[in-house]
């Protein structure tokens, strides 16, 4: 005899209202909840350094912001938490609601990896689904532990893996005329003392 099926739990945004604030951070893709704790503080610094270099150039250039742990509302069941986007200010113009809230997806997305298997999968297969089917032009996965990040581009109507960059590359984008600097200096707070 076989066992029925569970019903799935489809999760909205109004659902997580009723979620206690206690530092967890709920994102919601299709419909899925994904939980987890506060970034450690290295996962951190690594955001916060690649923001930086986004920010440097795009205040050279005026083409556009980056910004840390913006929430990205795509739909009542598509809801989530990136470690940085950057977008350009003619996207901007149309990203954002009344409420200050992104809702369409900015041309590029960082996610700094945190570990376990859950985490993977959630970066490397659902939300690079998401981004893509969201029209995100570029998509970064940062590895911390392994110093190395993992550049997706859009072709046709997904996002493909272009190149994996190393601690020893440099990284420049297409979509950031002229933007270009170490992947190490995204690692700085890991690197050892010299």
């Amino acid at each position: 005899m076989s066992q029925p099926a569970t019903e799935r739990v489809y999760w909205t945004i109004a659902d997580l209202d009723l979620l206690p604030d206690n530092g967890t951070r709920y994102e919601i893709i299709d419909g899925e909840l994904f939980m987890t704790r506060a970034p450690h503080w290295k996962h951190q610094k690594v955001a916060d350094n690649i923001c930086a270099a986004l920010n440097r150039w795009s205040d050279e250039t005026k083409l556009g912001e980056a910004t840390t742990t913006p929430g990205i509302i795509f739909s009542e069941a598509d809801n989530v938490i990136p470690d940085v986007v950057w977008a350009s200010y003619e996207r901007l113009a149309v990203l954002l609601d009344e409420a200050g809230h992104l809702t369409e997806a900015p041309e590029l997305i960082v996610e700094v990896m945190s570990p376990g298997a859950d985490n993977e999968r959630r970066d490397s297969e659902v939300k690079l689904k998401l981004y893509a089917s969201q029209g995100v032009q570029e998509y970064w996965i940062v590895n911390r532990r392994l110093q190395q990040i993992q550049v997706y581009r859009r072709q046709q109507a997904t996002l493909k893996l272009v190149t994996t960059l190393m601690l020893t590359d440099d990284i420049t984008s297409p979509l950031l005329p002229g933007f270009g600097c170490s992947v190490a200096s995204f690692f700085r707070s890991e690197l050892p003392a010299s």
